[in-house]
């Protein structure tokens, strides 16, 4: 505790020693150096927004860091549903989600929680246990622009190994009128949902005022099919005839309700500027699964003994979420620079509530035995809340050269509370009555009573983190050189207790610090040709689930899972070099490679006791053990073709090719989930004369592989083919319909699963299934009015 103290105390004093003494060097600076303000006439009106006047591309930042900024004209035509739709057009970004939905974003392949997700520049709090943030639960329509920031600053936390995705909204300065969206989506499986919208921003008062509201109905029917073996063709040619075990056929339907807001008001004076903003957005959200065995691969007869079903199981899950952001911006231009005072807070909240009832046909009728009714329910709530203060000041050095230095002081309090019950129940019988066409389990037995509900082992818990970092940082123009170099301070104490009988000490604490440096410059060669190079030292946090101190049972295969609450964050030294040129008036073509080096990698490890279930089984813990290596070679391209004399067609484009190294417990392997290759190629045909637009965009990722202890995971998607036409009436009415998943494409799973991990070396299957996932085509209609 006391270490703890002194580290937070050096933090905070030297972000106050690097204020106090920065006024020196403040006096170079010329005491009349005006701010820039935003004019009136650099807003976009609303008819700008609902006609657009031309095809939209890749923006070139100015800045020194390298960014990929895109504009919401760069996706609206094919009309992105959530944030997460409208990163599948951008580079090196690529989803293991469900088909046609887009949650948890992995930049370069990485997953999720090694990708640092910010809406209006500021981290925001999700469910998910690797602390990221899924995209879905922003609606696209709240979106100005996406940036995709390759490399870390000493500016931004450095939770940021495979980079930065910022999400900006559309603030107060962003929009001069208003607009209403109507339309309506329609799926496979002939359900029609709405979807609504209404944005507004004018002057109020000495400033200007944005509102959004936004109503979406979210729906995938979704078919799955598995077969299931006792072994796996590497061992067994004949496993086809020889080792079948069971085929499970499953509907899984997700119906939902998406309510959404957004606010900003804004005030830009001479000297001083004010913005305060936020959203809101809540889920409403029933997942409906099916799932029936039969021990035949292609039978669709009744309960054994004489028909061919296993088993009959019933899984829905009402999901209730919440969240929202409230952010508030004061800064000040004064004689020794500007001040920046930013305080946040936002908060995540989700409510599920699920049941699952299952009849169980494969038992020993010969012995008297009946079918079994298993019946589960789970409830399980996750609050998480920051808070959080940043202030930093920017000095003019003179030549061109600032001199920033700021630090941040943030509050983090997550509770998690999994509480479940179960039973199960004979029913002498049922074999000879049940038909799983018309009869289904939900109906045999009444809901559990919530009085019922006991905590799972590790599923009650709080978590408390504090952080306090400290920055410096120098940046400069010289010519066509831009540049930028600093260092990040970053201290964190974490406090966690388990509520449950599951931890031998249920309050443990920890604290860490990382020196983070960084540096990017950026060099114009020409007017039209740049090279971007940057390097920086970065670090992930560790997953919520495992720095609980609970022991859970049968948590890997068979054996055991201890928590360990001491352990540190991953950290990486990455490394990014680019070039890029702009073509005819607004193109821009470029490649990317980049490298990362990552240390301090948490594996399980194994702790050589025995496990709860006996002989073969251990207690495994995750320790800061491995080490890793991420690289690949990015390439875009956004462009009109006036240069072929085509300046209403747009052309746009990007391929990537990923690739890691990491050693585990059975040798060598790419980071868990990183596809190997993900590209999407589309155009843009716009036809002035009559108003008329049409495009379409095609989308492929590579395959991906998971190895974890007890499990192993080959998953292939396939192509994405996504068209739109488009009608402009005058200057304020657009009615566009777009057709999506127009491949019908498939989610394909390989699974190796093994009791243990003596099993898994030996290649002794417990069961080998292939998995596949299938949702139809998708049609929209959407109209718009700017008024």
């Amino acid at each position: 505790m006391i270490r703890t103290f002194s580290l937070h105390s050096a933090a905070a004093l030297a972000l106050a020693t690097a204020l106090a003494a920065a006024p020196a060097a403040a006096q170079q600076a010329p005491a009349d150096t005006a701010p820039i303000q935003r004019e009136e006439d650099d807003i976009t009106t609303s008819q700008d927004i609902v006609v657009l006047g031309s095809v939209g591309y890749r923006n070139r930042s100015d800045e020194a860091e390298p960014v990929l900024s895109y504009d919401s004209e760069f996706f609206q035509r094919f009309e992105p549903l959530t944030a997460g739709d409208a990163l599948k057009r951008v580079p090196s970004v690529t989803f293991l989600s469900d088909v046609i939905e887009s949650d948890g974003a992995r930049l370069r392949g990485l997953p999720p929680g090694y990708t640092q997700i910010l809406i209006n520049g500021e981290r925001v709090p999700g469910n998910a246990s690797d602390r990221s943030f899924f995209l879905d639960r922003i609606p696209a329509e709240l979106i100005d622009r996406v940036e995709i920031v390759r490399s870390s600053s000493a500016r931004r936390t450095g939770d940021a190994v495979a980079g930065t995705i910022n999400i900006e909204l559309r603030d107060a300065f962003e929009l001069d009128g208003g607009y209403v969206r109507a339309g309506t989506l329609y799926y496979d499986d002939k359900e029609f949902e709405p979807s609504l919208g209404l944005v507004y921003g004018g002057a109020v008062g000495p400033g200007r005022l944005l509102v959004g509201l936004n109503f979406q109905g979210r729906h995938n029917p979704k078919k799955k099919f598995s077969l299931r073996y006792g072994d796996s063709p590497e061992n067994d040619p004949d496993f086809a005839t020889e080792e079948f075990d069971n085929r499970e056929d499953q509907i899984d339907t997700r119906d939902g309700k998406d309510y959404s807001a957004n606010a900003s008001y804004e005030i830009d004076g001479e000297t001083t500027d004010f913005r305060i903003s936020g959203f809101y957005v809540r889920t409403d959200r029933t997942e409906t699964e099916r799932s029936r065995e039969y021990d035949d691969p292609t039978a669709l007869t009744g309960p054994l003994p004489d028909g061919a079903l296993v088993s009959d199981n019933s899984n829905i899950n009402n999901i209730d979420q919440e969240n929202y952001s409230i952010d508030a911006r004061l800064s000040h231009e004064w004689s020794l620079g500007k001040t920046t005072l930013r305080v946040g807070y936002a908060r995540f909240d989700d409510k599920q509530r699920e049941s699952e009832n299952q009849i169980d046909f494969d038992v020993d009728y010969d012995d008297g035995e009946v079918p079994v009714f298993e019946q589960a329910f789970t409830a399980t709530d996750i609050t998480d809340k920051e808070f959080t203060t940043k202030l930093d000041h920017e000095f003019e050095l003179g030549n061109d050269i600032q001199l920033v230095v700021g630090g941040l002081y943030q509050k983090k309090k997550r509770n998690t509370a999994i509480l479940d019950v179960d039973d199960e129940i004979e029913f002498p019988g049922l074999e000879t009555s049940y038909d799983q066409f018309v009869d289904n389990p939900d109906d045999l037995l009444d809901p559990f009573d919530p009085s019922d509900l006991e905590p799972t082992d590790g599923g009650v818990n709080r978590l408390e983190e504090r952080r306090l970092d400290g920055f410096a940082l120098v940046q400069g123009k010289s010519g066509g050189l831009t540049w930028e170099a600093g260092i990040r301070y970053e201290t964190t104490k974490l406090d966690i207790t388990d509520f449950t009988e599951a931890a031998a000490v249920p309050t443990q604490s920890n604290d860490y610090e990382e020196w983070l440096p960084s540096a990017s410059v950026k060099f114009d060669l020409t007017a039209r040709d740049r090279i971007t190079a940057s390097v920086a030292r970065t670090n992930r946090r560790p997953d919520f689930n495992f720095v609980s101190p609970a022991l859970l049972e049968e948590e890997v295969g068979d054996s055991d899972l201890l928590g360990n609450p001491q352990l540190g964050p991953e950290t990486a030294w990455g490394v990014d070099l680019g070039y890029e040129r702009r073509i005819g008036r607004t193109g821009v073509v470029g490649i990317n490679a980049f490298y990362r080096d990552v240390s301090n990698l948490i594996e399980l490890t194994n702790t050589g006791l025995e496990g709860s279930e006996g002989e073969g089984t251990f207690v495994y813990q995750p320790q800061n053990v491995g080490d890793g290596k991420v690289w690949g070679v990015e390439f875009d391209l956004s462009t009109d073709l006036g240069f072929l004399g085509l300046p209403d067609t747009g052309i746009f484009g990007n391929v990537s090719w990923l690739d890691s190294e990491i050693t585990d417990f059975a040798g060598d392997r790419r980071f868990n989930g990183q596809s190997d290759y993900v590209y999407n190629i589309g155009f843009i045909q716009d036809i002035p004369s009559i108003g008329v637009a049409f495009g379409a965009t095609h989308r492929k990722q590579g395959a991906a592989y998971d190895r974890v202890i007890s499990e192993e995971v080959r998953t292939t998607y396939g192509a994405d083919l996504e068209i739109f036409v488009e009608k402009r009436f005058g200057s304020n009415f657009t009615i566009r319909a777009v057709g999506s998943n127009l491949l019908n494409g498939a989610k394909r799973e390989t699974f190796n699963k093994f009791d243990n991990l003596e099993d898994q070396l030996d290649r002794d299957f417990d069961e080998y299934e292939l998995e596949s996932e299938k949702a139809g085509p998708v049609f929209q209609l959407m109209a718009r009015y700017a008024f």
